[in-house]
């Protein structure tokens, strides 16, 4: 039986207080990282999370923050070993508002998704190199491949933005031992998918996917222990699509 063991290593998840972010910050926490929770907004009770766990505050939209998150949890821990972009949002953001809400809605989602993950991404790099080392795992989205509705096209293309990073640093970086990795979830039961079921309704959703249920996070969260093991390195720059066969590429 194949175990993921993350004894000694040091990770920062963003987005970690819900949903598929801290299912993998639970999951690494079991396979013994130390682990570094970030949250924006919904504070994080460490005491939910096993292992050695330490949460850190950052609004991803600003750009200092988000470089302040990085070096904050640098001179707590020492040093990071795996860096894993999670935190994302979506705002539905149809065509026909006004342009001044629609630039906003497409500016805030940009910040968020893509800019921070770059920011964080160009930090991450620099600290490896001079360690030797380390991988980046990116969550994206089917959307990034397939495209999405109307009301989400911010949304896809910041996704498909980190698509390209993450390919980009894998290319650019491997030689200084720095993986990189992408996981494109479909639709996953968080609070997210359920803001969108409330305005398109659940059965749009459903009618997609070849499987019995909606992908939990925790269909997903092993996966990133697995690329963060040094297991599969090989596979720097792929995308490991987990949809339940909703997009296949």
């Amino acid at each position: 039986m194949l175990t993921i063991n993350l004894t000694g290593k040091n990770a920062l998840v963003t987005g970690a207080s819900q949903g598929i972010g801290r299912a993998i910050a639970k999951q690494l926490a079991q396979a013994g990282a130390r682990v570094a929770v970030h949250y924006s907004t919904h504070a994080i009770d460490v005491r939910d999370y096993p292992g050695q766990v330490q949460s850190f505050q950052a609004d991803l939209e600003s750009p200092a923050q988000s470089r302040q998150l990085f070096r904050t949890v640098l001179d707590a821990f020492g040093r990071l070993d795996i860096l894993v972009n999670n935190a994302g949002l979506t705002i539905d953001s149809p065509l026909d508002l006004d342009d001044e809400r629609w630039l906003a809605d497409w500016q805030k989602i940009m910040a968020v998704n893509l800019t921070a993950s770059g920011i964080l991404c160009r930090e991450a790099v620099r600290h490896f190199q001079s360690r030797g080392g380390g991988r980046i795992i990116n969550i994206a989205s089917r959307a990034a491949f397939r495209g999405d509705i109307a009301a989400y096209l911010a949304y896809a293309a910041s996704k498909g933005g980190m698509v390209s990073l993450t390919r980009s640093l894998a290319r650019a970086f491997g030689k200084d031992n720095i993986q990189a990795f992408i996981i494109a979830p479909g639709f996953t039961r968080t609070r997210m998918a359920q803001e969108f079921i409330d305005i398109h309704g659940e059965e749009l959703v459903l009618k997609d996917i070849a499987l019995n249920r909606l992908t939990e996070p925790e269909d997903i969260a092993p996966m990133v222990a697995f690329l963060a093991s040094g297991l599969a390195d090989h596979a720097t720059g792929c995308t490991i699509d987990i949809n339940a066969a909703s997009y296949v590429h």
